[in-house]
């Protein structure tokens, strides 16, 4: 049930804020997206830790579906390459798409999984040097640094899962 109540209390913060400051704008379809986000993410932990009473296996699946969430909420909100706008943004969809084919492929299975967050982190890893080569980052002021800071930080998420992956195979 936390989870549920932390999305639940997620959900209400942008209510609460446009309440007192102009800063925070949201509409229908705002609320309609973030709150279909948190469903999923609630969704997806809630039956995937079901699976096992592994304590590893939960956090490594807590951590997945933490990064995947901020991953899209910020590509939707900001962008991480330049804008939310800039089509080199996309390169994300494909780091999930390892993940999400590489958890269906090996059935959620722990060591499986361990390989399938590794690629994830490697992909993550190749759109930081992408953008690093080609500058692509740089569409906005100080947005470069931001990006290969973003990129590191969701790198060692998805290793980091990865390790707790391989720890619950071992149990």
């Amino acid at each position: 049930m936390v989870p549920w109540g932390i999305a639940a209390l997620m959900l209400l913060l942008p209510l609460i804020a446009m309440r007192f400051t102009d800063d925070v704008v949201w509409d229908v379809t705002d609320f309609a997206i973030f709150g279909a986000m948190l469903f999923g993410a609630c969704g997806v932990y809630d039956l995937t830790t079901r699976m096992t009473g592994s304590g590893a296996y939960r956090a490594a699946i807590g951590i997945a579906v933490v990064a995947t969430f901020i991953l899209i909420w910020i590509n939707l909100a900001v962008g991480i390459i330049g804008s939310e706008e800039n089509p080199a943004n996309l390169m994300y969809a494909g780091v999930l798409a390892i993940g999400l084919f590489g958890a269906l492929i090996v059935r959620f299975q722990p060591l499986g999984m361990a390989g399938a967050l590794a690629a994830t982190a490697l992909a993550q890893a190749l759109v930081g040097m992408i953008v690093l080569v080609t500058g692509s980052g740089s569409a906005e002021p100080g947005s470069p640094g931001a990006t290969m800071f973003l990129n590191g930080f969701f790198t060692a998420l998805w290793f980091t899962s990865a390790w707790l992956f391989r720890k619950a195979a071992r149990e």
